[in-house]
């Protein structure tokens, strides 16, 4: 199984990811900043770091329900990372605990 490092030692299934956003041009819409509001009040949403979080990934879990990472790691990173096998975590690296 393909992972990939989201930042700050987690890591995700790569096949769970649905999207990868700017957080800052993501969050200029009203109707996405209700979706992250909304999830965050059903605790579907996960960050544990000091930096300013500047990229969301949208994932589905393995329940089938959707859930949101943030990462202080730019949009740009993270996609080229998804985009690359260099960048993907062998199986057992990272912290990949519900997803």
């Amino acid at each position: 199984m393909m992972y990939l490092h989201i930042g700050n030692g987690k890591s995700v299934k790569k096949k769970d990811v649905i999207g990868i956003f700017d957080l800052d041009s993501a969050t200029v819409s009203k109707i996405t900043r209700n979706f992250i509001s909304e999830m965050s009040a059903a605790g579907r949403v996960e960050y544990r770091d000091d930096d300013l979080p500047r990229a969301v990934i949208l994932l589905r879990d393995e329940r089938g329900e959707d859930a949101l990472k943030l990462s202080r790691l730019s949009s740009g990173v993270l996609r080229a990372r998804a985009e690359s096998d260099d960048f993907i975590s062998p199986a057992g690296e990272g912290d990949t605990q519900g997803y």
